[in-house]
């Protein structure tokens, strides 16, 4: 849906147009007067309180990216999102995903940016997102104990399959590479029967594999293993055959994949 911005006109009545004075001067108290119908000190609080609560709720949404940023770089960085971002929704809980749609497409480039900053950022913004995912939205019939290898297998929509230039898991005060490895970095996320989200790093294998998985629902594994075989151009395909089935029973344990009933 195409957002609609308005603008603070001088046709629109007093009260509006004092509203507009009150967020502008909250987002950007350094570019925006405060309005002369309040006192200062007053709007100093809202403005204190405001940007303290997205600040404080995008730290704890990413705490690696925080924890590698020095203060100045980091609220200059929330400040200029807190100025400058139409959010898409009012929700609360969406503010980080707000948070990552600016860095994605409207943050400028700075120099004191990680060259990782929106891969970093994504990968934290994950937990959150599966963490309050409602997997009702997306139920299907699946057999949890049924042969994946003559069944049809499935990807639980808790499970993504994440794929970054940089070794984002890795990332911390003591290790922030500047150019991207040499491999990418194929990363399962999926939130568990406790309601935890959990992060296993997989080989380009099993990345495939799951890719696979999730675009099919046709297929049976053994379909789908003796397609990677051939992918591969593998010498012993048998080889290739026995090591997908342990690793589809292995993502099954963890609730990752599914037969299809």
């Amino acid at each position: 849906m195409k957002q609609v911005v308005t603008y603070n006109t001088p046709d629109r009545p007093g009260f509006v147009r004092q509203q507009y004075e009150f967020a502008a001067h909250i987002r950007n108290p350094e570019k925006n007067p405060h309005p002369s119908t309040i006192e200062k000190r007053r709007m100093n609080i809202y403005c204190e309180l405001f940007y303290n609560n997205v600040e404080d709720l995008i730290a704890n949404t990413f705490p690696v990216l925080r924890k590698i940023m020095p203060d100045s770089h980091w609220h200059a960085l929330i400040r200029d999102y807190f100025a400058d971002h139409l959010s898409h929704t009012p929700l609360f809980p969406e503010i980080p995903r707000e948070f990552l749609r600016y860095i994605e497409s409207e943050r400028k480039s700075c120099a004191y940016d990680p060259p990782f900053l929106f891969e970093l950022a994504h990968y934290e913004w994950v937990e959150l997102a599966l963490s309050i995912f409602d997997e009702s939205q997306t139920e299907m019939a699946v057999d949890t104990e049924g042969d994946l290898f003559d069944g049809i297998p499935a990807i639980s929509p808790l499970a993504w399959l994440l794929s970054y230039s940089f070794p984002v898991h890795k990332i911390s005060e003591s290790f922030q590479p500047e150019v991207p490895g040499g491999l990418e970095t194929n990363l399962i996320v999926y939130r568990d029967k406790h309601f935890n989200v959990q992060f296993i790093e997989v080989n380009k294998i099993t990345a495939r594999l799951v890719h696979l998985v999730g675009e099919n629902s046709l297929k049976s594994g053994f379909a789908l293993l003796r397609q990677i075989a051939a992918e591969m151009g593998h010498p012993q395909p048998d080889a290739v055959m026995h090591g997908g089935v342990q690793i589809l029973n292995d993502l099954r344990k963890r609730g990752v994949v599914y037969r299809l009933s």
